[in-house]
């Protein structure tokens, strides 16, 4: 079975480093480093299968979105070898805006 490899464009990982803060600021700090780390996990579970989600290139080409716990969106696109994940956007805020405004 072949292996992508996984990275994280840096508005994604502004993402995650957010969503820690607001978790950690709401709740604790260790519901935050657990929540970010099954995001993670989701990510990274896309090096064996990366076709996953709902194609998206009316958005921009190759992207697809794949949903995790009902309040995550993650946004990412699939290359020969590697998935690159877009961003992480969470609780209703609108991806097809915030994905359609970024170069």
């Amino acid at each position: 079975m072949r292996r992508h490899r996984v990275t994280f464009r840096p508005a994604a990982e502004r993402d995650l480093l957010r969503l820690y803060e607001y978790i950690a600021s709401e709740g604790s700090i260790e519901n935050a480093a657990a929540f970010i780390e099954r995001i993670e996990e989701a990510c990274l579970s896309l090096q064996t299968f990366p076709e996953r989600g709902t194609r998206r290139d009316d958005i921009r080409p190759r992207l697809r979105i794949m949903g995790l716990e009902r309040r995550v969106t993650i946004a990412f696109q699939v290359g020969r070898a590697e998935v690159v994940i877009v961003r992480i956007l969470y609780a209703g805020q609108d991806y097809e805006r915030a994905l359609r405004r970024q170069p």
